[in-house]
């Protein structure tokens, strides 16, 4: 032992004075004893693990996007998988193609040949514009015809529109920029469809192994929940699969299935260019009210057109079909537990949209669903908390 302060290192003996272990902290003046070193095994191992999860997130950070849309995927068509293998007893690897194979066959390449048709549309409208800008254009007889509006429509077209030259001068004061700009731009483009075919494709390949090998990361995800939160993992482990399925599935046909339909109606109705309006409902069909908004527009250009018959004919038809959808499709195929509200929906659109792009579509409001239903589940389980037990029920 040194005197003066020092430090006494034991070497796990007892004392004979009063049996105390070695490492403690001895109380008398001027004598110190280390208990335990500074920077423990346990310690270090969770710094080094809290380390690696940093750097992997660092330098993966660009597969994060097609790695949730795959799982969103793979969660709402998980029921589909499971029963695929029930009844036909495939493999895990087979069961796992097939379901890839039906997404793409059934998914991926209608949504794809409607964009490719619909940006076919576009060049029609491209041209249009060329020429138009051009030789210039007079504007439409239908414009006259509008009560109050009709004077100042014609102004504007034939201030930014229909003189020769008007169209460059209002895409060069939109974008701010020259031709050698849009030129890039249109570069910038095609380097985004690139980015944006690589995405689906490493979406396609972490969804197979999802199908393939997902109730095993189901089970470890299971074992490390329960180890850090063991009385709510149980509930939250079945809501979360729930609200995705719900969300996606809500949000997804329903959004499929009003473009298609109303993309019908418009070629029925004669509006120009109807895959391009079709697709474009399906888009703002995400949205809640969107559709209505979208059809609705329509029938008033067709209406100040010249086919009012057609216009109405067409709003007819689009409140009819959302009316069926809100009141018996939309409930039966959202059934999940978070029925989310409209603000939390925005939100979720919007900010996935800025930070994933298109896949941001449908992961902003499946994240947002999440946090919806776990803020319930909370609610629930505080007022289960507070809620007085009767008398009768008490336990004696």
């Amino acid at each position: 032992m040194a005197e003066g302060g020092t430090i006494n290192r034991d070497d796990g003996q007892e004392s004979a004075g009063g049996g105390k272990a070695a490492g403690r902290l001895d109380r008398q003046p001027g004598r110190f004893a280390i208990r335990q070193p500074l920077i423990t095994d346990i310690s270090a191992a969770r710094w080094l693990l809290f380390a690696i999860l940093a750097a992997s997130i660092y330098f993966f950070h660009g597969f994060l996007v097609p790695v949730l849309a795959a799982m969103v995927i793979a969660l709402a068509s998980w029921p589909i998988r499971t029963r695929v293998v029930q009844r036909w007893n495939l493999g895990r690897t087979w069961a796992a193609s097939l379901m890839l194979l039906v997404l793409v066959c059934f998914l991926v390449a209608p949504i794809a040949f409607a964009l490719f048709y619909a940006f076919a549309e576009l060049q029609i409208w491209v041209s249009w514009a060329i020429e138009v800008n051009n030789v210039g254009e007079p504007p439409p007889l239908w414009f006259a015809e509008l009560p109050q509006v009709g004077n100042w429509l014609q102004e504007q077209w034939r201030d930014h529109i229909g003189r020769p030259g008007a169209i460059s001068e209002l895409v060069q004061l939109v974008s701010g920029s020259n031709i050698g700009a849009i030129y890039r731009g249109v570069v910038t483009a095609g380097a985004l469809a690139f980015h944006l075919a690589l995405t689906l494709l490493f979406m396609l390949i972490t969804l197979f192994v999802l199908y393939r090998d997902g109730d095993r990361l189901a089970a470890q995800i299971d074992r490390v929940g329960l180890r850090i939160l063991p009385t709510r993992w149980d509930r939250l482990s079945r809501v979360v699969p729930a609200t995705i399925s719900a969300t996606v599935t809500g949000m997804t046909l329903i959004a499929i299935g009003e473009g298609v339909i109303l993309g019908i109606a418009y070629w029925i109705a004669g509006v120009p260019s109807p895959v391009t309006f079709g697709v474009i409902t399906g888009f703002m069909a995400l949205i809640p009210g969107g559709a209505p908004l979208s059809f609705t527009l329509v029938s008033i250009y067709l209406a100040a057109s010249g086919s009012p018959i057609a216009g109405a004919a067409l709003f007819a038809w689009g409140t009819t079909e959302l009316f069926i959808v809100d009141k018996t499709i939309r409930p039966v195929l959202v059934g999940g537990p978070v029925k989310l509200p409209f603000l939390p929906t925005f939100f979720g659109l919007i900010g996935g949209v800025k930070t994933m792009g298109i896949v941001g579509l449908f992961v902003g409001p499946v994240l947002m669903a999440l946090l919806v239903s776990i803020w319930r589940e909370w609610q629930r389980e505080i007022l289960q908390e507070t809620t007085p037990v009767p008398v009768d029920d008490a336990p004696h």
